[in-house]
Order: structure tokens, then sequence, then C-alpha cells
């Protein structure tokens, strides 16, 4: 089997990695925009490898057999996929564009399959008008090391596709669940709202961020507390799922935190940008008073 993965951030690299790890992959096209993404992407990859050989949990060998699979580029070089999988950021005109390109411009294998990787968008919408069915197939960061698999289908997804996908994602030693088509699907659904909350939370002075991840962690059995995930799964992804929530729904219980809108127009992103609810200069982690000015707070 040969995988496209278009989009070489975060979520595609790492869904890029499982395919290679596949047995049953034979070629992982990882693109992007420009060929210095993916191959960014790929350096990427090239890392967490070298720490996991010096940490003795891999050999050489295993690492270079699965980057041997992984070809970098722009889309144009998945011209013969059996699997398209798009992992670009949430925004549903680019997605929609990018499925019209590969279906239409690109790709020449009339049976390939096209999966979106959206955490939150309408698969009925993303394929509306397209030549080809979309099915969603949403992993979880990391991709690499998270079981579950959302497999969503559209109105107009056939149940041969999404059978496919499942079982896909067995191969891959994933655990798919399938879901109907909603906002936010499941997980999200329930997961981003919490994290709004803790955030509202912290913003009506409740108690601290390290407080409120503490008692989250201590008084839900939670590995990681609701701000300190929401750094790690990045702030503006948690806004475009909760915006999205709130513009299909229209109910206000979704409506987004201003803080959230504050801090992402900041760009005070979380990991990704070095900064979020905690700094992580050096390597290290420590909370930032979010409430105050830059200024105030780094003191």
């Amino acid at each position: 089997m040969k995988v496209a993965v278009i989009g070489a951030g975060t979520m595609g690299r790492g869904i890029a990695q499982t395919f290679a790890q596949c047995p049953e992959v034979e070629k992982v096209y990882l693109c992007d925009l420009e060929v210095e993404y993916a191959e960014s992407g790929l350096n990427r990859i090239v890392s967490a490898f070298s720490k996991r050989i010096s940490k003795g949990k891999m050999t050489q060998e295993e690492a270079g057999n699965i980057l041997a699979k992984i070809q970098t580029g722009t889309d144009e070089i998945a011209v013969d996929p059996d699997l398209v999988v798009e992992a670009v950021i949430e925004n549903m005109e680019l997605k929609k564009k990018l499925f019209k390109h590969m279906q239409n411009e690109v790709v020449r294998n009339p049976d390939c399959i096209y999966a979106t990787n959206t955490s939150s968008l309408s698969i009925t919408e993303i394929g509306a008008g397209l030549k080809m069915p979309v099915v969603g197939m949403h992993f979880f960061n990391p991709a690499p090391v998270m079981k579950l698999v959302e497999v969503i289908a559209g109105l107009n997804t056939p149940e041969e596709t999404v059978q496919k996908i499942i079982e896909i994602a067995g191969l891959l030693g994933k655990t798919p669940v399938q879901v109907e088509e909603s906002a936010g699907f499941v997980v999200n659904r329930i997961l981003i709202p919490m994290i709004n909350e803790g955030i509202q939370v912290y913003s009506d002075g409740i108690a601290d961020i390290t407080g409120i991840d503490t008692a989250m962690k201590l008084g839900c059995n939670h590995p990681m507390g609701p701000l300190e995930l929401a750094d790690y799964i990045g702030l503006d992804v948690v806004l475009a799922i909760m915006n999205v929530l709130y513009t299909e729904s229209g109910d206000s219980k979704y409506r987004p935190a201003q803080l959230l809108k504050k801090m992402v127009r900041a760009g005070h992103l979380g990991v990704k940008s070095g900064i979020g609810f905690y700094n992580y200069a050096d390597g290290g982690k420590v909370a930032v008073d979010q409430k105050k000015p830059a200024a105030e707070a780094a003191k």
C-alpha cells in the first residue's frame, strides 16, 4: 500500500511515521506546500528516532528501514497512492481546495481512497462537489503512540470506504471507533469544552494554572491537566474547534473563552510557540500568568 500524507506539521509527520512503521505499507509520500516544509517534518521524525536509538528503544537498522519508506516533496509527487490522508490546518476552504486539486490534477489511481484528519469539521461539506468521496480518519497526537482513530462517514461516504479505513486502522495497530458526523465528533466534543472551561476557571480567578491542572490530575485521575493539555494540543487548534462547535450548534455553552482568543491573537499557542499557559524555554515548563501584561508576567 502507498500512502500520501498532505501536511508535514505535527499531525502530518506523526501520521506519516505511523504508516511508515506498518509492514503492509511500502511507500509514504510526506508532502507540504514547499519541499523544505516536508523535509523539516522528516527531520523531526529522524530526531525522534535518534533519541530512541540513544536510549536503546530502537536500532539504527529499524529506524533506517522506516525512514527509507518516506519520500518528501510537494503534493505533486503523490501520483499513485492507494490512500491520501489530508492533515493540513483546520480550514474548510483549504481542505476542499486541496482534495479537488489532488483528485483532478495529481492522483492517477482511480481506486485511491481520500481521508481527512480533521478534528471537528463536517466530512459531508469537505467532500461536497468532489469526484470521489471523503472519509474522516482522525488520529490523535502523538499519532505514533495514541491508539484511537475516529472513523467518520459523511452523508455521501460509501460504507465500503468506511470499512476499508477501519481495516487500515487495524493494520496500523490502532483501535478504530466509528462515529456519526457531528461537530467535534466524540473526543473533541467532550474534551475541548472541558479545556475551554478550565481556561474560564483560570480567567475568573478561581485557581491558578498549576492549581487547576493539579486538581484535575488528582481529582479526576487525568494524566495531564486541562491547561497543560491545551498547550500540547495548541491553543489555536483549541480555539478552532470551539469555534466550529459554537458555529455549528449555536449553543452558548460552546462560546470560546475570551482569554483563549486573546492568547491566540498574541501568538501564545503553547508548546509549538514556546509559550502558552506554561513557558517551555530551555526545555523547562514554568507556569505563566496570562492575565497580566507580558512584561509584568515575566518578572
